[in-house]
């Protein structure tokens, strides 16, 4: 039961079957599994600049080099990166 409102938590596998019914883009069992969610949040996390630290403490990793195999930047958020060093310049 949920402290704050009393309701009935969902089990791991009715969280599961709930995400892929409603990813799923070929039938069931082709949308998202919960471990592809959680990469998903990760990298959306770091890409609107939530720091490593934070990274960790909500994936609950201790470990730096964990964390690495689930932030998986966008070509669009390293280009934005990228122009931090010199705003305006094509040539990079």
């Amino acid at each position: 039961m949920c402290p704050d409102t009393g309701a009935a938590r969902l089990s791991y596998g009715q969280a599961r079957a709930l995400l892929d019914a409603h990813t799923a883009v070929r039938g069931p069992g082709t949308g998202w599994d919960l471990h592809e969610y959680r990469h998903s949040a990760l990298t959306h996390l770091g890409e609107v600049g939530a720091s490593l630290l934070m990274l960790m403490a909500k994936s609950r990793h201790k470990k730096p080099g964990n964390l690495r195999r689930y932030f998986k930047p966008s070509p669009e958020a390293v280009a934005e990166l990228t122009s931090l060093l010199a705003p305006g310049d094509s040539r990079r």
